[in-house]
């Protein structure tokens, strides 16, 4: 069930085009967006602009207007929902000829791809195997260039060696493999985002140099979530140390942990016990789904593949009790644990403004790379990290496709339908849920309708508009700094990615609550059940998971 929050005050958030009627101000930390670099490549050529701290009608549009000219070529691998709404975002802020830019996809997108196509913008219908992987990729890219990965299931460890060796930038959303069904016996933690990260990781440290910038998992989640994260946390600091929750030589040292950027450390002090990527998904549609129907307002294949393998969570140093069929990992950082139950089936009490609701935790890179970036290390014991993990709540068609594809044993419908122009009303409410320090709850994140989503790119929805904004804001980072390696969305500056994106992401949000996991629980069989809770500590993994017994 999904209740109406109890405290929805003290929000920081701005409204695009126009701020709440309760009056909230604009973020001073995202009212400039600079765009600067030394040492510009060769191919680059940079565009800078500035603003005041003063919130202006023309803020919107002049942090639309930042742009970079890039000179060499960008290919676009897979041309779904996500890409057909970052194409357009890419031609407002990279200043490069459609010629220059080429899509593949394995489907016919010839009427998908049509406006562009007559603006020069090149289409094949290929696609990327195991077997033809480098000749193909090889016959459009050459050192300098773009490689934009917005397809599912190219093994990224395969995918970020030939861009290593060739010279070729990269991002994409995901880490994936050929084939992530193979193996069926394989153990719990062999199937999880873990174990495909220190896969990354075992490659990587084979690179004599770091060579071409590669942007990995960098969509909304994971991704923005990131950035969300670390505006969050230092939102808390200014509120603690402005309202006297912290003294003394304590906020003194809150004070230079942010103008320090210590994120793992700040989270420490504060008290931060367990993060949510917290996400309610509102969009509703006039074209019901049908029988033998997956509806979604993102990648069906995707979210299918995610769904039904281990839970994933990054966990905290706090908690006390692992939960039921739960798997430690032997090697790497150890941050996470996985769950021998399927993403889509396990349950989690979350938040987002204004709702409580019951999220899944299906697996995210968020998960893993948040939890690693704020760990506290003391030599080789970890001594601080926080829970942190994804709370799904999706569009009503989801869930009840969802609902009949369990039917199905998990076998994915034969029609598949991704919302857009069919879509009447909602939003997408996308954000960080920071929990565990002295104000208990914090959300800092997107909340993006429809309706606005539209104003910005026509026939686009709200969920594919958050991932294809983050996806442009990491490109252009990448062009400005071509040589750093792998990098994930933690190790880029939340600044400049939130600069960029912020226009795009609807009613931003920063805002304090005094939600927890036990709040608005209520034992509908009080006396005839024994519900697993740790009362003491509200922070508890086992407080959030919804049970046999609850």
């Amino acid at each position: 069930m999904l209740l109406p929050s109890r405290s929805s005050a003290n929000a920081i958030a701005c409204r695009e085009p126009a701020p709440r009627a309760a009056g909230p101000t604009l973020h001073p930390n995202l009212t400039h967006a600079p765009i600067e670099l030394l040492h510009p490549p060769k191919n680059v050529t940079f565009i800078t602009f500035r603003f005041s701290n003063q919130p202006s009608p023309s803020l919107r549009t002049n942090l639309q207007r930042i742009m970079i000219e890039f000179r060499n070529m960008i290919l676009f691998v897979g041309y779904g929902a996500v890409a057909e709404c970052t194409l357009p975002i890419l031609f407002k802020h990279i200043k490069v000829p459609p010629a220059n830019v080429t899509v593949i996809d394995f489907e016919a997108k010839e009427g998908k791809l049509a406006e562009w196509t007559a603006k020069g913008v090149k289409y094949f219908r290929e696609k990327v195997t195991e077997e033809n992987m480098a000749s193909l990729l090889g016959k459009h890219l050459s050192a300098g260039d773009i490689l934009i990965d917005l397809a599912w299931n190219i093994d990224a460890c395969e995918i970020l060696q030939w861009c290593h060796d060739n010279g070729i930038l990269y991002i994409n959303t995901s880490v994936e493999v050929w084939d992530p069904y193979a193996g069926g016996k394989k153990h719990p933690t062999e199937r999880t985002l873990y174990w495909r990260h220190m896969n990354v990781r075992r490659m990587k440290a084979k690179w004599a140099q770091k060579g071409a910038t590669a942007v990995i998992e960098h969509g909304a989640n994971p991704g923005l979530i990131s950035h969300f994260t670390k505006q969050g946390l230092i939102d808390i600091a200014k509120a603690s140390i402005d309202e006297k929750k912290v003294k003394g030589r304590k906020a003194e040292v809150i004070k230079g942990l942010v103008a320090e950027g210590r994120f793992n450390y700040l989270a420490k002090e504060l008290g931060v016990k367990v993060i949510h990527c917290s996400e309610r998904d509102t969009q509703i549609t006039d074209v019901p789904k049908q029988i033998d129907e997956f509806v979604n307002t993102w990648s069906i294949e995707g979210f299918r593949e995610e769904g039904t393998t281990t839970a994933e969570l990054g966990w905290g140093t706090h908690e006390k009790t692992l939960p039921k069929y739960a798997y430690r990992h032997k090697e790497g950082p150890k941050n996470q644990i996985c769950i021998a139950r399927m993403g889509i089936n396990t349950w989690v009490r979350s938040w987002v403004p204004n709702y409580t609701i019951q999220g899944m935790v299906v697996r995210h890179g968020e998960a893993f790379t948040i939890s690693d970036s704020l760990t506290v290390w003391e030599g080789k014991k970890a001594v601080y990290r926080p829970t942190m993990h994804y709370a799904y709540c999706p569009c009503d068609e989801a869930l009840v496709s969802l609902g009949e594809m369990r039917g199905y044993n998990y076998k994915l419908q034969p029609k598949l339908r991704i919302m857009n122009d069919e879509i009447t009303k909602g939003a997408d409410i996308l954000g960080a849920l920071i929990m565990g320090h002295p104000f208990k709850s914090w959300w800092v994140g997107s909340d993006l309708s429809i309706e606005e989503s539209r104003r910005l790119v026509p026939h686009q929805n709200a969920t594919t508009m958050q991932v294809a904004i983050s996806v442009v804001a990491a490109t252009m980072w990448m062009i400005e700094n071509p040589s750093e390696g792998i990098k994930v969305p933690d190790e880029l500056p939340h600044e400049y990615v939130l600069g960029i994106s912020r226009p795009y992401l609807g009613t931003f949000i920063s805002t304090r609550s005094d939600w927890t996991p036990l709040r608005d629980y209520e034992n509908a069989f009080s006396g005839y059940n024994k519900p697993d809770f740790d009362k003491k500590d509200p922070w508890q993994f086992k407080n959030f998971l919804i049970k046999d017994g609850d």
